[in-house]
Formats: C-alpha cells, sequence, structure tokens
C-alpha cells in the first residue's frame, strides 16, 4: 500500500518552523557572544541590557514601567520612627570648617523632624573635624513619609574627583585603564559614585584625560572637571569638543536644577529618559553643585525626578543634573580608612555590594580622592 507523504500544509508549517529557527540563530549567536563577555553585572540584568540593545527598549520600558508602578508605596500612612545611621558612628562631627562653607542642616520637608534628620556627618574618624565629605538622610516626599534619600556634600577644595571608563560603558572606542579605582590610588581613596545612563539613553557626549570621545551636546547638563581641580555642574554650551583646560566631561540630559529652582521643564516626562520619564516612583540619583563650588550628590528609593531635584535645592545646590537610575546601577560608597578599607553604602537599600569599584565595573564612574 502506498503511504502518503505529508500534507502541503503540514510541509509548510515544517519550512516555516526552520526558516525561523534560521532567522533567530543571529540572535542567539549574538545573545551567547554577550552573555560570554567578561562582566560583573548579573545574567539578569545582562539579558536585560541584550535586549535593550537588540530592538526591544519599547517592551522593555513598558514592562519596566508598569513594575514600578505596582511597585510603587501608597500615599500617606505612618511615618518612619527614627532613620538609617549614616558616616562614622552615625554621630555628627563637630565641624572645624568655615561657616560660609560648611552645609547647614538640611531643613526637613515633614515636621516634626526625626532625630538627626538632615544632620551632616562625617564618613571617618580621623577626618571627623575637617571631613572632606559630610553624609545624610532626609525624608524627601510629604505624600510618602517613609521614602528616604540620602545625600553627600563633597568638599571640592579638599579633594579630587576623577571619571574613570567602565569596560562597557562608555560604548566608544577608548582608552579604558584599569576599570576600576587603580591599586596606586586607593590609599588617598574617600568615595565612589555611580555615573550616568548609558551613551544611547542619555544622548550625551563623554570626554576624558583632555580628549573627547563621544561628541557632547549643547545643552545637556554636564558634570566638568578642569585641570586646575575645579568641578562644576553645568548648562553645556561649548560645542562638540571640550575647550582647553577641560580635563573631563559627562553628560546626561538636561539640568533638573537650575539657578537654585527646579527645571522649568521638570514635569516634561520625555527629558528625563525612556525607560520611566519623570513620575514613576523609582530608585534615582543626581548631582549638583553649591554656590561654593562644593558638590551635593543625592539617592534614594521611589523618587521621581522633581522630589531629587527638592531634596538637592534645600541641600544647598544651585544647578544639578540627573545620574544614572534603578536600584543595579545607582551606588554610593565612603570608605571609612586609608586603602579603601570598611566601604560603607550611602544608603543599605543600594543593591550592589560596598565593593562594586574595587573590581572592573561594566559602566564609567566617579572616584574621589584627598588632595
Amino acid at each position: 500500500m502506498h503511504q502518503r507523504g505529508p500534507s502541503l500544509p503540514a510541509r509548510l508549517r515544517r519550512i516555516a518552523l526552520v526558516a525561523a529557527l534560521i532567522a533567530l540563530i543571529p540572535a542567539i549567536l549574538s545573545y551567547w557572544g554577550t552573555m560570554s563577555e567578561p562582566s560583573n553585572s548579573s545574567l539578569g540584568i545582562r539579558s536585560v541590557e541584550w535586549l535593550r540593545d537588540n530592538g526591544a527598549a519599547g517592551l522593555v520600558a513598558r514592562v519596566e514601567s508598569i513594575y514600578y508602578t505596582l511597585t510603587a508605596p501608597s500615599k500617606g500612612g505612618p511615618t518612619l520612627r527614627a532613620l538609617p545611621k549614616v558616616g562614622y558612628a552615625g554621630s555628627a562631627p563637630r565641624l572645624a570648617l568655615s561657616p560660609e562653607s560648611r552645609p547647614a542642616r538640611v531643613e526637613s520637608l515633614i515636621h516634626p523632624a526625626l532625630p538627626g534628620e538632615g544632620v551632616w556627618h562625617a564618613t571617618r574618624p580621623s577626618l571627623a573635624s575637617e571631613p572632606p565629605i559630610l553624609v545624610t538622610t532626609l525624608r524627601d516626599q510629604p505624600e510618602y513619609p517613609r521614602v528616604v534619600a540620602g545625600l553627600a556634600w563633597i568638599d571640592t577644595k579638599r579633594t579630587t574627583l576623577t571619571l574613570n571608563p567602565g569596560r562597557l560603558e562608555p560604548s566608544v572606542p577608548i582608552p579604558r585603564g584599569s576599570m576600576d579605582v587603580p591599586a596606586s590610588e586607593r590609599p588617598k581613596l574617600l568615595a565612589t559614585f555611580n555615573s550616568g545612563f548609558k551613551l544611547s539613553d542619555s544622548h550625551g557626549g563623554f570626554a576624558v584625560n583632555g580628549h573627547t570621545y563621544a561628541p557632547l551636546r549643547n545643552g545637556q547638563g554636564t558634570l566638568v572637571g578642569y585641570n586646575d581641580g575645579r568641578v562644576d555642574v553645568i548648562d553645556w554650551r561649548y560645542g562638540s569638543t571640550i575647550p582647553p583646560g577641560v580635563a573631563y566631561a559627562r553628560q546626561n540630559l538636561p539640568l533638573i536644577v537650575e539657578e537654585g529652582k527646579p527645571s522649568p521643564n521638570i514635569a516634561n516626562s520625555a527629558e528625563w529618559g525612556a525607560t520611566v520619564g519623570n513620575a514613576v516612583l523609582v530608585w534615582r540619583s543626581a548631582i549638583g553643585v553649591d554656590r561654593h563650588g562644593n558638590l551635593i550628590y543625592a539617592a534614594g528609593e521611589d523618587q521621581t525626578v522633581e522630589s531629587l531635584a527638592r531634596a538637592l535645592i534645600r541641600a544647598g545646590a544651585i544647578r544639578a543634573m540627573e545620574l544614572d537610575i534603578n536600584s543595579y546601577w545607582v551606588t554610593f560608597i565612603t570608605y571609612g580608612a586609608p586603602g579603601a578599607q570598611a566601604p560603607n553604602k550611602l544608603l543599605e537599600g543600594m543593591e550592589r555590594p560596598a565593593t562594586r569599584y574595587l573590581e572592573p565595573d561594566d559602566r564609567d564612574f566617579f572616584a574621589l580622592y584627598s588632595r
């Protein structure tokens, strides 16, 4: 008896399946190659980043937005009874800094203030009388009384700030160095903290060691370091390459604080990143400068761009820019002893370990040293 072969529809289904598998081969090879590369990021994070970089950025953004909306805290409810302790032994230092330069206690947004709220603390016992870094915490959203932001004040006259390329960012050809805090520099290390978005998301520029590796854009918030050691946060107006005298420049979206006030565009969600915009509550970080030229870093869980901007203004910032977002990327670490010893995260909820920048990291970052 003659046995009939597969029907035409069955053959077409098989051909379609084989064609689909063949079409997937480049994607599978790309994914496998990316996952096989050296990295200190988790497999899940690298998988999400691969999707974002390979045509699924919109899908990832929608999923993240839904997730953050579902996990956002409820408004109102009981406030905290105590704030997390920060700095050396959780005690406030007796500051020998001049009255005109030392930061004032950050005024609470929720009354009455909790014990220690907005009070600055040193980060190292040996530097407690004249601390180059001070840290504090603040409840910065009255509608969410259990949400806490961490703040760090940096004396730029007694410190040196460097911008350090990571393994994958900036995603341009660049001499990457050790991609961590160099061992030779660790005796003077005071702190490290995260940089901005991936360049593909920030659409900004990157310059280091006096050379521009990704073109800078006018109108972008820029953390800039000068050859004489000064640093600033500015609205960039100098064209696509850094001018003489500039050591490095890192851009990330427009300023969120201008002339001591929130940016006029703070409510424009499209300005603040494709993933979560302005209003979604998420881990965020930012950096500002006060009227004395000192830096102020701010970060916290369940923050909007506006809440972080207002926290920075309360701490004295006259200009500020957003840095990276999401719990995996936001990191501020201080070191309680020379040689990168006794590392301590600004907020315990920061996901990455306190040793993050003591090994090669995927993202570019900032390191702060004593002069």
